[in-house]
């Protein structure tokens, strides 16, 4: 293990030192995992005590197996609907039962995703035989519920992935519903990569006493991404990127849009040039979005164009280059959109187009994952020309302010030198003279009884 991978690693511990079972660390042998990351370290033992934990780390660390091993170990395989974890994107609810079905092959225990965009009456047999670990997303959990399919008050575990985002404005009142109608006291988990303030203080109010786990000290983001910034136009981004994928060939890069309109446009753009890109965003049939996912994770496409749902939702080993097409509003979406690679103790590469107006957008994210991105560029690549419309935009922006700089002079008058006007000491006894009416007058406006 390389140095770069100690800040994912404890490597002073295996899994058989956090109190786990032979079966459930049967099924960590079988994927090759020796050494847990900082975060299942800290997070297992304390869950394995009953406790309630609010667990934030970095991107790529693994934070799923941190608190499905302690589920896999403590649930009954014979216990239908013990365990409820909530996810923002249905590409993360079949990611996280993908993964826990895996780790928990040997203590046979369980797990189905439910979502939307899926038929119900396909999640239906799967339900029947009585699962239990339920991973869903908050519309499709409460729909079942409303059905009488999901029994509430049988959980006796309740986790939120991602809990930054389940607990923002468009998911907090089904999440507050949920919550509130579980057994009275659940053992909760919740985890994260960012966690503000606002979220923390929310969190809490549904969790007992919990224990706070923070498994970063300096950077929000793995030192095995190497991120970069290219300062461009908007109009030369496409070109950029173009110029981009020929040169560096990436063996796997996430483009990440802002809109789904932009990701159209840039995926029908890469293809004309003969890039092989997809494109992801939920507008798309979920049959669709699934068939990309497969082709995604089994290595069949090398360039996918995505929205920020991607983010939330891609755990995928081989990404070595995310690509910033759009910078973010929100600075906490970009440490997620960047930990789509570097997975797990691996390096990759993070580039984001910023365009001039765009600095403080730059520093609120360099001031968040508290590290300091670099520039780059390639002398080879050449700007294209000014679009006409914009050239007539500055055009006109310049005229206007010569026009409104012309009209301040006509108003303010000519000036009048000093040396020309004889100084009266007593009406100006400090020897300054104004030459010009004060900024601010009453206008005329005086107090009335009028109400």
């Amino acid at each position: 293990m390389d140095a770069t991978s100690l800040d994912t690693f404890d490597t002073t511990k295996t899994f058989a030192d956090l109190g786990l079972k032979p079966l459930v660390l049967e099924g960590l042998t079988k994927r090759g995992f020796k050494h847990p990351t900082q975060i299942q370290a800290a997070l297992i033992p304390a869950a394995l005590l009953g406790k309630d934990v609010l667990g934030q780390a970095k991107t790529g660390t693994g934070k799923t197996a941190a608190f499905g091993l302690p589920l896999l170990q403590m649930l009954d395989p014979d216990t239908a609907f013990s365990a409820l974890v909530l996810v923002p994107t249905r590409e993360l609810a079949i990611q996280v039962a993908k993964e826990l079905q895996e780790l928990g092959s040997f203590a046979k225990v369980q797990t189905v995703a439910v979502y939307g965009g899926q038929p119900i009456d396909k999640q239906l047999p799967q339900l029947k035989k009585g699962p239990p670990i339920i991973v869903g997303t908050p519309g499709r959990v409460m729909d079942l519920a409303e059905r009488g399919i999901l029994p509430f008050e049988s959980f006796r575990f309740a986790i939120l992935d991602e809990v930054d985002r389940m607990l923002d404005i468009g998911f907090r009142d089904d999440i507050r519903k949920i919550l509130g109608r579980l057994r009275k006291t659940p053992q909760t988990i919740f985890v994260s990569a960012t966690i503000s303030p606002e979220i923390e203080k929310l969190a809490r109010s549904y969790m007992k006493d919990p224990e706070k786990i923070v498994t970063f000290e300096k950077s929000l983001t793995v030192s095995q991404v190497k991120q970069s910034y290219f300062a461009v136009e908007r109009w030369d981004k496409r070109r950029l990127l173009l110029h981009l994928m020929r040169k560096e060939q990436p063996h796997l890069a996430v483009v990440f849009c802002r809109t789904k309109r932009a990701v159209d446009e840039v995926t029908e753009f890469l293809n004309k040039n003969k890039i092989d890109a997809h494109a992801m965003h939920g507008d798309m049939y979920q049959k669709k979005r699934d068939k990309v996912m497969d082709q995604l994770r089994e290595g069949q496409l090398s360039v996918l164009v995505a929205s920020d749902l991607a983010a939330r939702g891609l755990d995928v080993d081989d990404i070595t280059h995310v690509v910033n097409y759009d910078m973010p509003e929100d600075p906490e979406v970009y440490i997620h959109r960047i930990g789509r690679t570097a997975r797990a103790g691996r390096s990759g590469v993070a580039w984001s187009f910023v365009a001039p107006d765009q600095g403080e957008l730059l520093t609120n994210i360099e001031m968040l994952a508290n590290v300091e991105i670099p520039t780059v560029g390639y002398e080879d690549f050449k700007p294209g020309p000014v679009p006409m419309e914009v050239a007539a935009m500055r055009e006109h922006e310049a005229k206007r302010k010569e026009d409104a700089q012309h009209s301040r002079n006509r108003i303010a008058g000519p000036e009048v030198p000093v040396a020309a006007v004889a100084v009266n000491s007593t009406m100006f006894p400090d020897g300054i003279v104004p030459t010009a009416l004060p900024g601010r007058r009453l206008g005329g406006r005086v107090a009335t009884r009028r109400r």
